[in-house]
């Protein structure tokens, strides 16, 4: 895989994809690309929507192992992309993409879906997030999980329409389509969701974000 297209506004911006795990190229290969070629600064931006597994071990551990293979290479780690307002900005996107519309928002609940971790900071994170979409205005917001955390999408689904949503909406929480997406895709289905929103995806709120964290973690080197 080449270099990826620059970010719209950021022309003089270099941007390179790297994976930790099932895809390839792998980050520590992409590193010592870069350190290959002259390459002296490096950001790391975790496309990440909480803090936790890869956040905490996973990343720092690939980039301290990359610090002493590549001793010329300065690399920088960039805070993960969530909670950010930001991200409920893209989750309403997505929900009005779907035919929603603000007006819709007193009788509609959302289940607020994502990947799922056994890391309760992350738990935590997701629960506080759905707190912030209700207060946006729709009636009722309940997180559910695709993996390692309860409750499943579909269980979420049917607890707002028992609590009486004239209308029930997924949203998920997830920034591309894979395996975790489709579960969540699929647990919507089978409990009757009336929209099923789309992942966050290439949205102008997440490519904004991912700047605001890139010039975040540059800003304690300049």
């Amino acid at each position: 895989m080449g270099e990826e297209p620059r970010p719209r506004g950021r022309p003089d911006l270099r941007v390179e994809t790297g994976f930790l795990d099932f895809d390839a190229p792998a980050v520590p290969r992409v590193l010592e690309r870069l350190a290959a070629d002259g390459t002296r600064d490096v950001v790391a931006l975790p496309l990440l929507l909480t803090r936790a597994f890869h956040a905490k071990a996973d990343i720092p551990s690939v980039l301290r192992e990359a610090r002493t293979r590549h001793p010329r290479l300065r690399i920088s780690r960039a805070e993960v992309l969530g909670p950010s307002p930001l991200l409920l900005d893209a989750l309403e996107r997505r929900l009005y993409e779907a035919g929603l519309t603000p007006g819709d928002k007193p009788t509609t609940g959302v289940v607020l879906a994502s990947a799922g971790s056994s890391d309760p900071e992350a738990i935590a994170v997701i629960a506080e997030i759905a707190r912030e979409l209700r207060n946006t205005g729709w009636c009722a917001v309940r997180p559910a999980f695709a993996s390692a955390s309860l409750p499943r999408t579909e269980d979420a689904v049917r607890e707002l329409r028992a609590a009486g949503a004239r209308r029930v909406a997924v949203a998920p929480y997830v920034i591309a389509p894979g395996r975790l997406p489709d579960r969540i895709a699929a647990g919507a289905r089978a409990a009757g969701a009336d929209v099923l929103a789309g992942v966050l995806g290439p949205s102008p709120e997440l490519a904004r974000l991912l700047l605001e964290r890139y010039d975040a973690a540059c800003a304690p080197a300049a």
